[in-house]
């Protein structure tokens, strides 16, 4: 069964730092495009940071650039978003998220359009509260 499961949410003081995970089982993830994207009350769904598996680059919003890491551990099939320096407007859902590799999702500059990813997890809430 295709899963993923995002975990590592919480509530942080501003300034503050979380790293999130997301777990895949029923394939490999890096055969697959990889997105993190988050969605705050009354907004839409926006992409954080996305990870080409044709090339191995990573890519990131504007709004989290030198403050989020993107990284993965292949053994264990499993991605994680490190999150320093938090602010108030990061407060959201934050989802992982993949497509096949063969759909060029990222490398067609695609990354962030969440209407392109396939498999998608529950999400893990992110609360920055002071």
């Amino acid at each position: 069964q295709t899963q993923l499961v995002e975990s590592g949410g919480g509530v942080v003081q501003p300034g503050g730092s979380l790293r999130l995970s997301c777990a895949a089982s029923g394939y490999t993830l890096r055969l697959h495009d990889i997105g993190w994207f988050r969605q705050a009350p009354g907004k839409e769904r926006e992409g954080v940071s996305c990870w080409s598996s044709a090339d191995d680059d990573t890519h990131y919003a504007d709004f989290v650039k030198g403050r989020f890491t993107m990284s993965r551990d292949d053994a264990k099939n499993m991605v994680y978003l490190q999150m320093n320096s938090l602010k108030y407007e990061d407060t959201a859902i934050y989802y992982c998220a993949t497509v096949d590799v063969s759909k060029g999702v990222v490398d067609y500059g695609k990354g962030f359009d969440a209407a392109e990813y396939e498999f998608w997890g529950q999400g893990t809430q992110v609360t920055v509260s002071s």
